[in-house]
């Protein structure tokens, strides 16, 4: 039994030894990148107002979204909203096509990796209080309960679990932070 143990312990220590510098944080960007760049580039999209100046003027949608309740105290008219409202607005935005895309490439893996579990939190935060999914169990589901498909519990732990990857090993040796790494050492 002993020798069985010694050989699992070996073959699977190599393993991990050529794999562990690589393999964890690539698989983490990769998974993101397949499962949610598009989503938060699709949820900012929405956000955009028209032409050019649209990346600092944003939609009425936007407004609705990141301000559900007080949109509808203002009676759905975002002339009563100010400076403030927009400035959130368009710093949510304009985070939805930034930050994925910087853990996607692997730059400032980990303050971006941070960034957005920061931002998934607000996310999660305006979905349950704002849009009143806190009230609804199917959407907020709950994690061990054999359903692994609620929108609240069972994705974000799965959006957040590659990203919380990401800010403890970073991006790794296959990133543009990995390139700036061996630019540095080479130069340096």
């Amino acid at each position: 039994m002993n020798a069985l143990i010694s050989a699992h312990d070996r073959l699977f220590g190599a393993i991990e030894n050529l794999t562990a510098s690589w393999l964890m944080p690539t698989l983490a960007r990769f998974a993101f990148a397949a499962t949610l760049i598009t989503f938060f580039w699709n949820s900012a999209k929405t956000k955009l107002g028209e032409g050019i100046g649209g990346l600092f003027s944003p939609s009425f949608g936007a407004y609705a979204q990141v301000f559900p309740k007080q949109m509808e105290a203002a009676g759905y008219d975002i002339s009563n909203f100010g400076a403030f409202h927009t400035l959130v607005v368009v710093a949510g935005m304009w985070a939805e096509f930034i930050l994925p895309l910087l853990v996607v490439i692997g730059l400032a893996t980990r303050l971006s990796s941070l960034a957005m579990i920061g931002f998934i939190v607000v996310l999660t935060l305006t979905d349950l209080y704002g849009h009143g999914a806190i009230g609804v169990p199917e959407t907020l589901g709950a994690w061990f309960d054999g359903k692994p498909d609620s929108v609240i519990m069972d994705q974000r732990l799965l959006w957040l679990v590659p990203l919380v990857l990401l800010v403890v090993r970073g991006a790794g040796p296959i990133s543009i932070d990995g390139l700036l790494r061996r630019s540095q050492a080479v130069s340096g």
